[in-house]
């Protein structure tokens, strides 16, 4: 038995047209599930969807800004019409959503102001808010469900740089503990993964400096820097009936950047 098999199921991942979420996108499909691929951009999503059925897949590629409720509901829906009820949601749109706005580029706090705020807490916060209020009717009426919600370790122990980012992911915690009480009886589960770096085009700018990497794997218990594929494993794992009895949880998946109990 593969406890890890998707066959049947119907997963969709937000912000998926490139780095994490596309892994978690091709994971899932090749579990035999179908993926309904979520970017801003059109033109990735329906890359990624293609990657997908060039493989014997299914999926199909769709654009919505997750800070959108209705764009949201909407695409559900559509998802829903054109490869069935959605069974596996994974919140996985951050950064500053499509903003302009990098990690490696955030200035002091106290130097900025809620317009600085906004495409942080509307991506990181309030996206996972609207994609739950799109699928969790359909997942409550029939008694299954598995959201996973992709954090940051900058929102379990903080980053200087990072405070709003950080306190949105750490909403984004807050809410899917909560969550999963509310909903553990419908059959849904709700857990979150935690990242460190990874080593995709949002921090592609950041590790290619030699000297900036060298100083920053210090921090790594397992001196290298993540890869899609180990966010994707552990997604995988939690949006799988391997993980039915796992719920409220975060997992952290940070080479050891941060341990704690």
């Amino acid at each position: 038995m593969n406890v890890l098999d998707m066959t049947d199921r119907v997963a969709l991942v937000t912000g998926a047209g490139q780095g994490v979420g596309r892994q978690v996108a091709l994971h899932i499909a090749a579990h035999g599930g179908a993926v309904v691929v979520n970017d801003y951009h059109l033109d990735r999503a329906e890359s990624v969807a293609a990657e997908i059925t060039g493989q014997g897949g299914r999926a199909v590629g769709l654009r919505c800004d997750v800070t959108d409720l209705d764009a949201v509901t909407a695409m559900v829906a559509q998802g829903a019409e054109r490869l069935g009820p959605i069974d596996v949601l994974v919140n996985n749109a951050g950064n500053a959503g499509p903003a302009e706005n990098a990690l490696d580029r955030t200035p002091p706090f106290w130097e900025t102001g809620p317009k600085d705020w906004e495409p942080w807490i509307a991506t990181n916060f309030y996206g996972v808010l609207h994609s739950c209020r799109a699928v969790l009717p359909g997942m409550v009426e029939r008694g299954y469900g598995r959201v996973v919600s992709v954090i940051s370790d900058a929102g379990r122990t903080g980053e200087p740089h990072l405070a709003v980012y950080g306190g949105a992911k750490a909403g984004a915690a807050g809410f899917s503990r909560g969550l999963a009480k509310a909903v553990g009886r419908h059959g849904i589960t709700v857990n979150c993964v935690a990242l460190s770096t990874i080593n995709t085009p949002g921090v592609a700018s950041v590790i290619a400096d030699p000297e900036v990497a060298r100083k920053a794997l210090r921090s790594y218990v397992v001196r290298r820097f993540g890869e899609p594929t180990d966010a994707a494993n552990a997604v995988l794992f939690l949006a799988s009936d391997a993980a039915s009895w796992v719920t409220g949880q975060t997992y952290p998946v940070n080479g050891g950047y941060a341990i704690t109990p």
